[in-house]
């Protein structure tokens, strides 16, 4: 391995994105791993070089209090982003504690490709924690292949990761606290999976899909959004089971309409299999929501069945705008939360 510290300082006031940049670049060079010890590096933009590993030990904890012993600290609030992986074909981002300013445009992950480029990104974005930005945690704009797994994404201005693009694998995630969506689309979007994930306290929602097709999201727990815990707006074929969804609607304590998930103009949906649960904040405060358990309209082959909703809403279960075509809305049980 190439360790850090013989090109940085990582003593939280030195700018040490030069010293970080020949790190990287000879890693790239080499082909040794690049290992980031101890210490908070104060860094610009850094450009991450095709094929190379940067590894960290990773020991960051859940609070914004809390990002562990490795650090990267955003340097200044008009840099675009922290890394910028998008020639970083093949990379690897292993352990590492990313944090922001919480100010600026700035995104602590960036792909800022112009098109989809001819062949697989195949980044590799794991153990990481990449908190506190003014813009997105992780924004892959134009991806193509990856993977992000067991990972946290919180408290930023934007969504945890916003993508645009597809072939990806989401898995065993924290997506805490942002501004925006814990998962969010940003364009074309199409072939994730979506597993096992945390996804709670997210204004924007928790899992927000404007179009896209193709996605399985199986086996999340979605807690506390500010608006619908899983949006799917114009998406096709997609399977959506499993899942446990906990007092949706924070910001929408007034609005008439506010439901637990929101499922419009959805071609080819299976949403099935999953529970859900009225509620307010920690601690007994904050208003009761949602008023819906679900909110449906111009569905199309498609089956929305064998629900639960255990005080699934405070004013129905489900709030039908009509517009199906050969669809199916059955066996959904539970009851309206009675204060």
């Amino acid at each position: 391995m190439i360790d850090i510290k013989t090109f940085a300082k990582g003593d939280g006031i030195t700018d040490d994105t030069a010293g970080f940049q020949n790190a990287v670049d000879k890693a790239h060079e080499t082909g040794e791993t690049l290992y980031i010890s101890g210490g908070k590096y104060v860094c610009g933009e850094i450009f991450i070089k095709p094929e190379v590993h940067i590894k960290a030990d990773y020991s960051w904890g859940y609070r914004m209090d809390r990002p562990g012993n490795a650090v990267i600290l955003q340097k200044d609030e008009n840099q675009k982003c922290v890394l910028d992986m998008t020639n970083g074909n093949g990379a690897t981002i292993d352990g590492l504690s990313i944090t922001g300013l919480g100010k600026g445009g700035c995104v602590g992950i960036l792909s800022r490709k112009k098109d989809y480029g001819k062949e697989e990104d195949a980044y590799r974005i794991e153990n990481c924690r990449v908190a506190h930005f003014g813009s997105h945690a992780v924004f892959l704009d134009f991806i193509w292949c990856f993977s992000v797994r067991h990972c946290m994404f919180a408290y930023s201005g934007g969504d945890g990761l916003a993508i645009n693009g597809w072939d990806g694998f989401v898995i065993d995630n924290w997506f805490s606290g942002n501004g925006g969506a814990g998962f969010g689309s940003q364009g074309p979007n199409a072939a994730v999976t979506m597993t096992g994930n945390r996804i709670e306290w997210n204004a924007r929602g928790g899992v927000v899909l404007d179009g896209g097709s193709h996605y399985n999201i199986t086996g999340n727990y979605i807690d506390r959004s500010g608006s619908a815990a899983i949006n799917l707006h114009n998406t096709s074929i997609v399977s959506c089971t499993g899942n446990v969804i906990y007092r949706s609607g924070k910001f929408e304590g007034a609005v008439a309409d506010s439901a637990q998930c929101i499922l419009d103009g959805c071609k080819g949906l299976t949403f099935t299999g999953n529970t859900m649960n009225v509620g307010r904040d920690d601690g007994n405060r904050g208003d009761w929501t949602p008023n819906y358990a679900l909110r449906l309209a111009n569905l199309e082959n498609s089956a929305v069945t064998s629900n639960v909703f255990h005080n699934g809403g405070m004013t129905g279960l489900i709030d039908d705008r009509g517009g199906h075509v050969n669809s199916v809305i059955k066996d959904n049980v539970g009851c309206v939360y009675k204060m």
